[in-house]
């Protein structure tokens, strides 16, 4: 997937957590990998078991799942596109220091239920959710609510300050 930072796919690669989790998932419960993926009814059957199974795994390793997407990456900036829980952003602080930059996209309900979002009780208000609410400071927070010159602004902002530092 290309960065979509304006910056070409042989300097910013997008991870994706999820993407390891949910091929180890897959192959250990038989599933469809692919399906998975995509925001489709398949996925959300096995959602919460899912989760469930993601977070022994965290219990067990914290940096699991960040280790996984990271092997192999040569480009030199990463935009890990979901990030969820604060054991994650630990990891890569830890790992990465201060060239590490958080952050967080919001967007009202209102708006998210315009675009299809429907509350799952016991999914959307756990840990895989909700885990970064009360996180503290993030280095940048983007408002995403449907005004789409205020978002680019944002957006170029931030484009900007990542060029300033290659």
């Amino acid at each position: 997937m290309d960065c979509a930072l304006g910056l070409g796919a042989d300097v910013c690669a997008v991870l994706r957590l999820s993407g390891p989790l949910k091929k180890q998932y897959a192959q250990e419960h038989g599933l469809n990998f692919q399906r998975l993926l995509d925001a489709s009814t398949y996925k959300e059957a096995y959602r919460r078991d899912m989760i469930c199974w993601g977070e022994e795994k965290r219990q067990a390793d914290p940096g699991f799942f960040c280790r996984k997407i990271v092997e192999g990456v040569s480009q030199p900036i990463w935009l890990v596109s979901d990030t969820r829980r604060v054991s994650d952003i630990q990891w890569f602080q830890e790992t990465y220091g201060a060239s590490t930059q958080t952050v967080r996209v919001v967007a009202l309900e209102q708006t998210r239920q315009q675009r299809g979002w429907v509350f799952t009780p016991g999914v959307d208000d756990g840990e895989s959710e909700c885990g970064l609410d009360n996180f503290g400071s993030f280095d940048w927070v983007i408002e995403n609510h449907g005004d789409e010159q205020h978002l680019e602004e944002q957006l170029e902002n931030l484009i900007e300050f990542i060029h300033s530092r290659l």
